[in-house]
């Protein structure tokens, strides 16, 4: 009797990758607790899996927040005095030193609610970029199959909004139409709307969660979501519930760029042949493939591109 080998692959982890990371150790591990350990939730330590099973482990009341967490304990045991620094100095949140004076009662921080309101009202951080065929490709975000893009901020909150690819291919939008504060979105579900010249489109939403703001300078003007739709033109912001579950309808990296020029290639080919070759001579793309191209048809991309509409 023949014995079969099966080769097992070690399946990843899932790790949500903050924009901007400066450090990714674990809190548990800058506290002292445990040997090592890499963050995969982008700080989010209230939706953390880890964090809740040391908790538990640690015998605190996991639904209390007031409680304080292990590594707080062994915080205020390894710093003292004016050796003891901010969590978000720790965290990489935060480039600067800076000392806690709360001995790590964040819950009441006016300095961490701060950073929070910043993190909302605030675009800093404008991102780098990469080409796909010519189309810009935002590192260190998140792209979804409908074209838009989710990146990540410290503590899990996401920013969200139209890819290069997108704005391109559809033109200049003449108005949008956002989720309202306070509404819960759902993955691969419409999440918000933009229309041009009678024309209009449904996007799916990337990811699941609350909305906690959203870019009224891109209300008002939405024209800045095609000049640039990686930085001042951002949607909204949300909270997803679970960091972590949104990952599997999104592409990150290596794998972003490869579904991005199977794209590229499926809109050459409604282009036809002629700008097949134009594009292999490493033309730029052009900004506005509808309006240069009507016959294509709106309905058509919307269902090859959007996937919310039927030819």
């Amino acid at each position: 009797m023949k014995l079969q080998r099966f080769k097992h692959k070690a399946k990843e982890r899932k790790q949500v990758k903050g924009f901007r990371v400066i450090e990714d150790e674990c809190i548990w591990m800058k506290g002292g607790v445990i040997n090592f350990r890499k963050c995969d939730n982008d700080f989010d330590c209230n939706s953390c899996t880890f964090d809740k099973a040391m908790r538990k482990a640690m015998e605190i009341d996991p639904n209390n927040k007031n409680a304080k967490p292990g590594w707080v304990e062994h915080l205020q045991t390894v710093y003292h005095g004016s050796d003891r620094p901010c969590r978000h100095a720790l965290t990489g949140r935060i480039d600067a030193p800076k000392i806690c004076t709360l001995n790590y009662e964040c819950y009441h921080c006016t300095f961490d609610q701060m950073l929070d309101d910043m993190d909302i009202t605030e675009n800093s951080y404008p991102p780098e970029y990469r080409l796909a065929s010519g189309y810009k490709m935002a590192n260190g975000y998140y792209y979804h199959l409908g074209h838009s893009w989710v990146r990540f901020e410290h503590g899990g909150r996401v920013k969200v909004g139209l890819d290069d690819f997108l704005v391109k291919v559809f033109g200049s939008a003449k108005s949008l139409t956002l989720p309202p504060l306070g509404e819960t979105i759902k993955q691969n579900k419409v999440g918000f709307t933009f229309s041009r010249n009678g024309h209009d489109a449904a996007v799916l939403s990337p990811i699941t969660g609350r909305v906690l703001a959203i870019n009224h300078k891109a209300l008002e003007h939405p024209e800045i979501t095609h000049e640039d739709p990686y930085h001042e033109g951002w949607l909204f912001i949300a909270e997803p519930r679970m960091p972590k579950r949104n990952l599997k309808g999104l592409y990150y990296d290596k794998e972003s760029s490869i579904w991005m020029e199977k794209e590229i290639e499926k809109l050459l080919g409604l282009m036809g042949p002629e700008y097949e070759q134009l594009s292999a001579t490493g033309a730029e793309p052009i900004g506005d493939v509808f309006g240069n191209f009507p016959e294509i048809g709106w309905k058509t991309l919307i269902h090859n591109f959007l996937r919310t509409g039927k030819r």
